[in-house]
């Protein structure tokens, strides 16, 4: 419920701490409290004990995960489509004073940086499927965040399945 529409999201810093903030709520919620082994008092968890007991990514993570899921398959789409042409396309008129806002593109930027691919067209890299996902985390389980050496370990185990006729690198492009 609270990630509805999350894929087309701008989230400013501000934004991603009030997130983590609800989340560390929730979770304390859902632990309850920690009894001292020195004193027998009830203690609150701290975010430290809070991600040692919560194993999955946080919610910043999956949100921005989702993101770039949504972000490489409107740049696959084809330029006829509306939502391509609102992902390209540059909108008429005056802008208003003042620094312009953070757009959704700028924050796929971002998070193309943070999964630590650089600075290159995200858009380009987003028509190689295989790698898009890699990056996107689709095999981390739970959308969670991938680094190069993981990217390295999924190709190697689709380059493996191709070679054991598990599958073509067709199919898995597809």
């Amino acid at each position: 419920m609270v990630l509805y529409g999350c894929e087309t999201w701008s989230l400013t810093l501000r934004e991603e701490r009030r997130l983590r903030v609800f989340e560390n709520r929730m979770l304390r919620r859902a632990f309850g409290p920690k009894r001292d082994e020195v004193t027998g008092e009830w203690i609150k968890l701290h975010n430290e004990e809070l991600n040692d007991l919560y194993f999955l990514p946080n919610i910043v993570r999956v949100v921005k995960s989702r993101r770039m899921r949504w972000a490489g398959h409107v740049a696959r789409m084809g330029e006829d489509r509306i939502v391509h042409r609102v992902l390209v396309g540059k909108p008429g008129g005056k802008r208003p004073l003042g620094r312009p806002r953070r757009r959704w593109e700028d924050n796929i930027k971002m998070d193309v940086q943070d999964v630590g691919v650089g600075r290159g067209d995200w858009m380009e890299l987003a028509h190689d499927r295989v790698r898009w996902r890699a990056l996107c985390g689709y095999g981390e389980g739970f959308s969670g965040s991938i680094n190069a050496g993981n990217f390295l370990t999924v190709c190697k185990i689709y380059w493996l399945a191709s070679q054991e006729g598990l599958c073509s690198m067709e199919e898995v492009r597809n």
